[in-house]
C-alpha cells in the first residue's frame, strides 16, 4: 500500500533486524519479511541470468535467487553501517563478507512486510 507511514524507530529497527536475519542464512526467515507479492531489483538477477530486467516479483522466485545466492555465497555475512528512513522505507547501509559497500532499499507496506527491494552497489 503506497503512502503508508512507520515510525522512523521501527524501521530503523526492521533495518536491524533484516541483517540478522540474513545473518542466519535461513531462507525461510528471510522471505517471512518480505510480502508474497514482493519485488527485488539488483543487478546480480541479471548477472545469475534470472532476468533481463533486473527485477523479480513473488516469493517464489526470490527464493529460487537467494537460495541460489546462499548456496553460492556459504560465507555470506553482512555488517550494518547504518540505516536511513523515510516514511515507508529503510534503507540499509551495509558491509558484506568481501568488504564491498552496499544500499539495500527496502519499501514496506501496512502489515510491515517489504514489498519492494533494490539492492545498490557500488561501481
Amino acid at each position: 500500500m503506497q503512502g503508508e507511514h512507520h515510525d522512523a524507530s521501527y524501521l530503523a529497527a526492521f533495518g536491524r533486524e533484516w541483517i540478522e536475519t540474513w545473518n542466519t542464512h535461513d531462507l525461510e526467515r528471510i522471505l517471512a519479511m518480505y510480502s508474497d507479492d514482493s519485488e527485488m531489483t539488483t543487478d546480480r538477477i541479471v548477472a545469475i541470468g534470472l532476468a533481463a530486467s533486473g527485477t523479480l516479483r513473488g516469493k517464489d522466485m526470490l527464493r529460487v535467487y537467494w537460495g541460489k545466492g546462499l548456496q553460492l555465497i556459504p560465507n555470506l555475512h553482512f555488517t550494518l553501517i547504518d540505516t536511513y528512513v523515510s516514511p515507508d522505507s529503510v534503507v540499509v547501509f551495509y558491509r558484506n563478507e568481501r568488504g564491498k559497500q552496499i544500499c539495500e532499499y527496502l519499501r514496506l507496506n501496512a502489515e510491515n512486510k517489504i514489498m519492494q527491494g533494490s539492492a545498490n552497489h557500488l561501481h
